[in-house]
């Protein structure tokens, strides 16, 4: 087996405020080749809590991102390297104004949906309006919601006024939640029940409901955009477990798999060199998270964080739960953004069950402390639960604590968390866009994606704002550093590890280290067959 290492360009970089054009994308390739099927063990239902998995204004997850991100259209995307939005439906975007408030964007001539119906400015500013009217708890509005007002001045150009404020918001509009869709199609105040797409992006989706074990995106022939596509048709397979998922890679039923390959199974493809299989590793920005209910009589005492905090062992963690296919992690900014402070090691030090003693006495807590973690079973991969194991063993161990850890399907335990029926509980987070003010604000702004009591004015009104009005992202360091430093000190959450990204394909599947972005998102297009290696 060949196994390669790739690093690819840091993290970090301007956002500049200019108008900025791209020209249009081309076909697929010449010589593309069959279907590629792609493994997951990713899997997607119809609930009250997911009503419409890959309707834009309802679904804020990775997995129905990557749908998204492959069959909807964006005015700007993320690069294939570098941290720079460029145009994709629009043919140029930019601020008008000093001030970072005003954005203007002109949409490419011939753009059209799926069902053949023409895309213009009207529909841009339709699709933002029903993302924010809408406004779903579990959606992604809360990234629109520095949007005042968005108008269509003409079919071709789409003007967005802002509340405040906010050099990141080419950023956001290159993500999903800024998807544009048909206002013939999609009603401004509801959702399109199911699993029905219609978009522009680069594929299309075929018929697909929960119950299937496939999806399959086939190549838009009338998508207009910046991207080239490489393949004709992609199969997306889903699978029970990993295991099973790595079984139909070895015997070549799949060509590619990517989440979600477990520890032990990249120790595996790494050392074995008889299959005609590819391992690719990259640096990630994942991240995973405890969450703290702060308004529950135990875990909302800052005393009992600060003493998770002092005793949790993340070399050990990595270790022994992830097999280093994860580095430690003392910050919610991962390494590699601009901004990344250790703030958690600065405070805490290596871990310490005397200091962790110290802080639960001089708050009069009484030891054992109990505490319910939970983490769930089936969304971010089999090691979670040893993961828990892990951290139950090293909290438990210090005397201070009695820890009892629960499992809980990701269907349940997502409104669970957000219903406030966990004391202590565990998430991962991909960056919906490379900058550190999207490891920040989703978490302390009002309305957060954790629906969380937790309120600092200092992160919230001073610094979060500060750090928007800066189209120089470097400039944002202090700022940012201080609010690591407040999360350090009261521990709201708790960060633990920051993942490498994987991606394991067949050895004549080219493209393979371009189809993961660096927020993690699936770039399906960039995938073709060739000779084997």
């Amino acid at each position: 087996m060949n196994r390669k290492t790739l690093v690819l360009p840091a993290l970090a970089g301007l956002l500049v405020p200019t108008l900025a054009a791209c020209g249009s994308g081309s076909g697929a390739e010449d010589g593309e080749g069959s279907t590629i099927a792609v493994g997951t063990t990713d899997h997607f239902a119809v609930t009250k809590d997911t009503p419409a998995p890959f309707d834009p204004a309802a679904s804020y997850d990775v997995s129905a991102w990557n749908v998204m991100r492959n069959t909807f259209q964006t005015l700007l995307r993320m690069p294939r390297s570098g941290t720079e939005p460029v145009p994709d439906a629009a043919e140029r975007c930019g601020f008008t104004d000093q001030q970072n408030e005003q954005y203007r964007c002109t949409i490419r001539d011939g753009l059209q949906f799926s069902n053949g119906h023409r895309l213009d400015a009207k529909d841009v500013e339709f699709s933002v309006k029903r993302v924010l009217g809408i406004n779903f708890d579990n959606g992604p509005a809360t990234l629109l919601s520095d949007v005042d007002k968005v108008e269509a001045t003409s079919d071709t150009e789409v003007v967005f006024h802002l509340k405040k404020p906010d050099a990141t918001f080419p950023y956001k509009l290159a993500t999903p939640a800024a998807s544009i869709v048909d206002s013939e199609t999609y009603p401004i105040d509801d959702f399109v029940k199911g699993f029905k797409v219609t978009g522009s992006g680069p594929y299309t989706l075929g018929d697909f409901d929960g119950d299937d074990k496939k999806a399959v995106f086939t190549r838009n022939p009338d998508y207009k955009g910046g991207l080239k596509v490489r393949n004709q048709k992609i199969e997306m397979r889903f699978y029970p477990s990993s295991g099973d998922m790595e079984k139909a890679l070895t015997s070549g039923d799949i060509d590619l798999m990517n989440r979600t390959i477990s520890p032990g199974q990249i120790s595996k493809l790494e050392n074995n060199r008889e299959d005609d299989i590819e391992l690719v590793e990259q640096p990630g920005q994942e991240i995973r998270y405890l969450v703290f209910n702060t308004e529950d009589g135990t875990a909302g005492r800052k005393a009992v964080r600060q003493a998770m905090a002092q005793l949790i062992d993340r070399q050990e963690l990595v270790r022994d739960a992830y097999a280093r296919t994860s580095e430690p992690l003392y910050s919610l900014v991962p390494g590699g953004l601009t901004g990344h402070r250790n703030s958690f090691f600065n405070e805490y030090g290596e871990p310490d069950a005397k200091a962790a003693r110290d802080i639960l006495r001089k708050a009069g807590i009484n030891t054992p402390v109990k505490l319910t973690m939970h983490y769930t079973t089936d969304h971010y991969g089999e090691a979670t639960a040893k993961e828990f194991a892990t951290l139950k063993k090293q909290l438990n161990s210090s005397g201070l604590f009695d820890v009892e850890v629960k499992g809980v399907p990701w269907d349940k335990y997502r409104p669970a968390a957000q219903e406030g029926e966990y004391q202590v509980y565990s998430y991962g987070w991909f960056p919906d866009f490379p900058d550190p003010d999207n490891y920040i604000a989703p978490f302390f702004e009002k309305n957060n994606f954790l629906n969380s009591s937790y309120t600092n004015t200092e992160i919230r009104h001073k610094l979060i704002p500060q750090t928007r009005r800066e189209a120089e992202r470097t400039s944002t360091t202090g700022q940012f550093g201080r609010v690591q430093d407040i999360v350090a000190e009261e521990v709201p959450v708790l960060p633990l590890w920051q993942g490498k990204q994987y991606v394991a394909a067949g050895d004549d599947i080219t493209g393979v280290e371009w189809v993961l972005n660096s927020s993690s998102g699936l770039q399906l297009w960039e995938l073709a067959r060739g000779a084997k290696g």
